[in-house]
């Protein structure tokens, strides 16, 4: 792979767990014509990208994983970045996966070419791929989001986002400032307010937290679970019903959320005795609306004497701090920001273009949508793995991922039968499709009025499954191959 170009069958975008379960499902199905451009150097995707400290998965480890490839030897119940990553690099060994990756390959755009009904792919170090089929496997949150902030360029301390955190970095004597309070930030501010010297986090919306019921794994369960497969696969089961049935809580009228409410409410008020700071971490919106967050040590850290929370958000940053919405100055000499991705942009800054040159990110200028997640009229031969409308609030992406990856290789084995060479989605099954999920998602907790991720800025709901997950892979384990146009030229 270290020509200039090849051809193959299938290019894969991504090696985290997308990539590397679709290839391995490849590889089972007995089709090893293909490649895995992967921009790092190393797979793992999210997990090889975010090391800030206390990166932890906040779905139990036993179902964040495959599931053709238990792992009876996790350390605890929801594993720290680490182990989710060697995981999926024994993954990638295990299966021969590695042979077919090219690292350090930045893919920059991919066209789709109408006469030879296949995609011409191109990469920012100038290697170029051809293949029939193109998979995107980068995600919904490989993209990380830094506010254009006025005076940003001028700061005079060090500043760094979560997802490029720099471990030489020496925050003790430094007045810290974490701008967002989401899934990240709540991981990594204990750590923060441990060793900085002053920490000071600006928080606009304050998340719904419940605790987080981590524990680690016995000597005894862990061999039960590599000498009895059986209680593995148990685990497994009665951690996904026991996810599963919370989506019921994510409906706008749903009868169990007050019971969840209850819950988040009576473990504030146990974690945080100040009762002014109490009042500043307690939500104003319905809960579920924003992702639900889980943490133990959050509540503790923003209790401790060198911590202070501001309730607004950053107006402007000056050479030695930041400007609150107020007009207040904050002192700092480091800023970490915990603002996510940019999840709503689901191939930028990859160009895609499809048929007569359409592109893909003009096209969503309005909100991403798909057929379940993964295909869109105009855009042949083209799967997307963790694509519009399937983000979970309250189960497993890799359970969605392992439902995609079988769709899609029922696609690459049609095409590869020789009659067909183009699969192109028919527009009415898009249109219909998507007003299904939008009807939906208007139901959902999460389209109650408050600030988050899950929609675009037009309002479009772009990121959420708005069912059970259950009902998402009954859905897609056959395709029917009538929703699609099949040419054979």
């Amino acid at each position: 792979m270290n020509q200039n170009s090849t051809t193959v069958s299938v290019a894969i975008i991504g090696a985290g767990f997308g990539g590397i379960g679709t290839a391995i499902q490849l590889l089972k199905a007995g089709i090893k014509d293909f490649i895995i451009l992967e921009r790092a150097d190393s797979v793992g995707g999210v997990w090889q990208a975010n090391t800030y400290p206390g990166a932890e998965c906040d779905v139990p480890s036993h179902l964040y994983s495959f599931s053709f490839e238990p792992n009876p030897q996790w350390s605890r119940k929801f594993s720290p970045q680490p182990e989710i990553r060697a995981y999926l690099e024994r993954c990638a060994a295990k299966y021969g996966v590695n042979d077919y990756i090219r690292f350090a390959s930045d893919v920059e755009q991919a066209a789709y070419c109408e006469n030879s009904c296949g995609w011409n792919i191109s990469c920012a170090d100038g290697f170029s791929v051809t293949a029939q089929v193109l998979v995107k496997g980068t995600g919904q949150l490989s993209q990380p989001a830094i506010p254009n902030l006025p005076g940003l360029a001028g700061f005079g301390g060090k500043q760094f986002h979560s997802a490029y955190w720099d471990h030489d970095y020496d925050l003790s004597d430094k007045h810290v400032a974490v701008v967002g309070t989401g899934a990240s930030a709540i991981q990594f501010i204990p750590h923060l307010a441990k060793h900085a010297k002053k920490l000071t986090v600006f928080q606009r919306t304050p998340p719904w937290v419940l605790a987080k019921p981590n524990r680690h794994y016995s000597r005894i369960e862990k061999w039960l679970f590599e000498k009895l497969p059986f209680f593995g696969r148990l685990e497994r089961r009665k951690i996904y019903w026991n996810l599963e049935w919370r989506f019921a809580a994510l409906s706008s009228n749903s009868w169990i959320r007050p019971l969840f409410n209850l819950v988040c409410n009576t473990y504030r008020r146990m974690a945080v005795k100040d009762l002014p700071l109490r009042e500043k971490l307690t939500p104003n919106y319905p809960l579920g609306c924003n992702r639900i967050l889980l943490s133990s040590d959050y509540f503790p850290a923003l209790s401790r004497p060198n911590v202070e929370v501001v309730t607004e958000g950053v107006a402007a940053v000056k050479n030695d701090g930041l400007v609150s919405e107020s007009g207040q100055l904050i002192d700092a000499d480091t800023i970490v920001f915990g603002t996510g991705f940019k999840a709503t942009e689901f191939v930028s800054p990859i160009r895609i273009t499809g048929t007569a040159g359409r592109d893909l990110n003009d096209r969503w200028h309005d909100g991403a949508e798909a057929y379940y997640g993964m295909t869109v009229d105009g855009f042949p031969n083209f799967f997307m793995l963790y694509g519009p409308n399937t983000n979970l609030g309250h189960n497993s992406i890799v359970f969605m991922l392992e439902a995609q990856i079988n769709y899609l290789v029922q696609c690459v084995k049609r095409l590869r039968q020789g009659d067909v060479k183009q699969m192109d989605l028919r527009p009415e099954v898009m249109q219909q499709f998507n007003k299904t999920v939008q009807d939906k998602a208007a139901d959902a907790v999460w389209s109650a009025g408050c600030n988050n991720w899950y929609r675009h800025a037009s309002g479009k709901s772009t990121n959420n499954w708005p069912d059970f997950t259950v009902r998402y892979r009954l859905q897609t384990r056959c395709v029917n191959f009538d929703d699609y146009e099949l040419s054979s030229n």
